[in-house]
């Protein structure tokens, strides 16, 4: 939020709703879905609240995590796109993490934020 004031940006608050857990939770139907993405958009609420932002745009898309972070920035025409990674384990070298994914993807900056 500092990085944003300084250079009288703006942000989106954006959240990813992976396919997986739509089929598992929603089991695919209409009234399901539209209740996890609304549980999701919540979230993105609350958390614009504890920053101290209630006026923060909110993006919630469904599909794979890296592809519709990418899908996100590009509509929206982000700059940058700023995410948290965890530390790597092992199977993230095998598959590739999120993060990774985002940033050898991205037409924007990425900035990663470890804890």
């Amino acid at each position: 939020m500092a990085m944003a004031k300084a250079f009288d940006a703006s942000v989106t608050l954006c959240t990813v709703v992976p396919e997986s857990l739509a089929a598992l939770k929603a089991e695919w139907t209409s009234v399901s879905m539209r209740s996890l993405l609304e549980e999701a958009r919540t979230r993105l609420l609350v958390l614009a609240r504890e920053l101290g932002h209630e006026d923060l745009d909110i993006e919630v898309r469904m599909g794979s995590i890296p592809g519709g972070i990418l899908s996100a920035a590009e509509s929206l025409a982000i700059d940058l796109i700023v995410l948290s990674s965890h530390r790597p384990e092992m199977k993230d070298w095998l598959l590739g993490a999120n993060a990774a994914r985002v940033v050898r993807h991205a037409k924007c900056s990425v900035m990663v934020v470890r804890e």
